[in-house]
């Protein structure tokens, strides 16, 4: 019974001690702990496809971006606005997947697309002009649906012209 005790005792402090974040696959909370969700649609020539991303709206969410994630649904991503509108630079340092990044004029239109930004690069990928705001997608996500330079970007509650809500983009 002894051995027992003084391996436990050796053991009991380690499984108490705080570990470094390990990575997931979860949404990044806010300030208030609550992921803010919202819808976004993209309009090619050809049709509209639906995601539900994650807003990265504070400083610490923005640097935080898709870092140490594993996977990316299909139809997810992230939102970084920027107000006012802004030349954004993004690298792909601790990013562990390949991202799709879409940059977004304050008219809604794709200003520049880098598809499949290689993980972990610390090349800064910028469209070179101020957006309104960058969306990250599964790499590969925009070759697949056809999404092209040009094409326009809606989110929030634009279906019902009356909301309100500071978060929509609903350019026409």
């Amino acid at each position: 019974m002894k051995p027992f005790l003084l391996l436990l005792l050796a053991i009991l402090p380690a499984a108490c001690s705080p570990s470094a974040p390990k990575a997931e696959n979860t949404a990044a909370p806010t300030a208030t702990g609550q992921t803010t969700l919202l819808p976004l649609t993209i309009h090619t020539a050809k049709t509209a496809h639906r995601f539900t991303v994650e807003l990265a709206l504070t400083e610490q969410q923005q640097e935080q971006g898709l870092m140490f994630r594993k996977s990316l649904a299909p139809d997810s991503g992230m939102l970084f606005p920027m107000s006012p509108p802004r030349t954004a630079s993004f690298w792909m340092k601790n990013t562990l997947i390949p991202l799709d990044m879409l940059f977004i004029h304050t008219d809604g239109s794709i200003a520049f697309l880098k598809a499949n930004a290689a993980p972990y690069s610390r090349e800064p990928v910028s469209a070179g002009i101020p957006v309104a705001a960058v969306l990250e997608l599964r790499g590969g996500r925009a070759a697949e649906l056809g999404i092209r330079e040009g094409d326009r970007v809606t989110w929030g509650d634009c279906d019902r012209p009356s909301s309100s809500n500071p978060l929509n983009f609903c350019p026409r």
